[in-house]
């Protein structure tokens, strides 16, 4: 598996974290479950904030939609109440449901109050629409599917055509599942920024590398219609309000890379810090939380915007050949680096 660095492609200043990728901040892991045979070509992704039980011990959340042609289930209840209260799937856009029951069903099995002596749950689930290369209409994927991703979960995994991302395309070229990260000191202490990505969109030929180069697969020019998500992690102490800045940063890398978020593009930021928790059986009336100073909270923007650039492009470099639906095919973007060099 080749990733963005190996591959000459590094973006910014700061040092990515030891596995530059979003597991890099403790706790965090990530499963996938992937669907690859023929006409189906498809899967789920699961990013789990900590080991424990997410309902009980929520984390700090926030979300920033960019463009907002997308069919997810959940911001609307973090941007209201500022928490995350299962893991995050992803999948492909007619899959959201049965992943949001998937998340429902594992919830109610390890907390048998919800909705009925407490409130109910929050499932978060978020799309890219991978019909180019993967029969959609099939609806292939099952709760049994998003389960496997969600027990397959660890800190080691894997990126490129896999999980989510298995029939992803970006730019024209093969897209998928990325991962970076930066690491960050604050008060000397060390913590980190990571960011995963299930990048889905950007118009052929648009794309541009680092050194400013601009690469265009050997293929007709589409239309923009694809979507991009960015799920990210910290355990830097940002409240609700701060992590909603941080994401909107999300947009910067993006934009390094050539897109502009067309018409028809969900772009969707989700993130998380494990560093400021909820419990949601507290009797206290006042809690304390951290927060950032925020005349430092620059160096988060910067890592924000860093980690989602390179993401994409590990994406794009890791993502190896499928065949789909009617015999589509997408381009790699290591053979159009190599055919360039």
């Amino acid at each position: 598996m080749i990733r963005a660095r190996q591959a000459g492609l590094a973006c910014g200043r700061l040092k990515p974290g030891p596995g530059n990728r979003i597991t890099d901040v403790p706790g965090v892991a990530v499963g996938h479950l992937t669907r690859a045979a023929g006409a189906i070509q498809t899967g789920v992704t699961a990013i789990l904030p900590h080991g424990g039980n997410l309902y009980r011990d929520k984390p700090v959340a926030a979300a920033a939609v960019i463009n907002g042609f997308g069919k997810s289930v959940g911001l609307l209840q973090i941007d209201e109440l500022g928490t995350l209260e299962t893991p995050i799937l992803l999948t492909n856009t007619l899959s959201v449901a049965t992943c949001a029951t998937a998340l429902i069903r594992r919830a109610i099995a390890a907390n048998p109050d919800i909705g009925r002596a407490t409130a109910t749950v929050n499932p978060v689930v978020l799309e890219c629409n991978d019909g180019h290369l993967n029969d959609i209409q099939a609806l292939a994927l099952t709760e049994a599917d998003a389960v496997a991703a969600l027990e397959a979960a660890s800190p080691d995994f894997a990126v490129g055509a896999i999980g989510a991302g298995r029939g992803m395309s970006a730019f024209g070229f093969k897209g998928g599942i990325g991962s970076a990260s930066r690491r960050l000191k604050l008060d000397g202490a060390a913590c980190h920024l990571g960011v995963l990505v299930l990048a889905n969109f950007g118009r052929a030929g648009d794309l541009t590398l680092p050194d400013g180069r601009r690469l265009a697969p050997p293929s007709a020019a589409e239309a923009e219609r694809g979507s991009v998500i960015v799920v990210a992690a910290t355990d830097a102490p940002l409240d609700h309000r701060q992590l909603s800045r941080v994401l909107r940063r999300a947009g910067v890398g993006l934009a390094r890379l050539g897109a502009f978020w067309g018409h028809g593009s969900g772009d969707i930021a989700i993130g998380f810090t494990t560093a400021n928790r909820v419990d949601h059986d507290e009797r206290r009336d006042i809690v304390p939380m951290a927060a950032l100073n925020e005349r430092r909270i620059d160096l988060l923007f910067e890592a924000m915007a860093e980690a989602t650039q390179e993401a994409v492009l590990d994406a794009l470099v890791a993502a190896t050949p499928v065949v789909g639906r009617d015999g589509h095919i997408r381009p790699c973007l290591v053979d159009c680096l190599e055919v360039a060099t």
